[in-house]
């Protein structure tokens, strides 16, 4: 891949939530300047992790098969994976939530649902380019 090859590559967002509407809002805000995928339980978040190197993951917690905070651990505890920022994306606004997400699971992030588009915009951009 050529320098200008990888400067005009889209960035890969994988986007995990079982709420087709939310992943379909969370697809209108983000896929002008990214690569959209989609997983709707924690199962496919994990197989899509390890298969599709995600630049990125925004991960709601109340999902099936595997809940968020559990497969966000999963993630940041396996070697291949644990570099890939998570943002957990949830209507969970309970305190106790947001520190098991970002102090135990290792989440890098933690935004509750509804939430506005240009704060996720600035937390997506400074998550990429630390």
């Amino acid at each position: 891949m050529t320098i200008e090859e990888s400067k005009t590559e889209k960035r890969r967002i994988l986007i995990a939530d079982d709420e087709e509407h939310v992943r379909s809002l969370l697809n209108r805000i983000l896929s002008r300047d990214y690569v959209i995928l989609e997983a709707n339980d924690g199962q496919q978040v994990l197989n899509m992790a390890y298969s599709h190197s995600p630049d990125i993951i925004l991960m709601d917690i109340m999902m099936p098969k595997i809940n968020g905070d559990v497969a966000c651990h999963i993630i940041k505890t396996n070697p291949l994976t644990r570099d890939i920022p998570i943002i957990m994306l949830t209507a969970l606004d309970y305190e106790l939530n947001k520190k098991l997400s970002l102090d135990v699971m290792g989440a890098d992030d933690y935004i509750t649902k509804p939430f506005e588009a240009h704060i996720l915009l600035e937390i997506i951009d400074k998550l990429l380019n630390k």
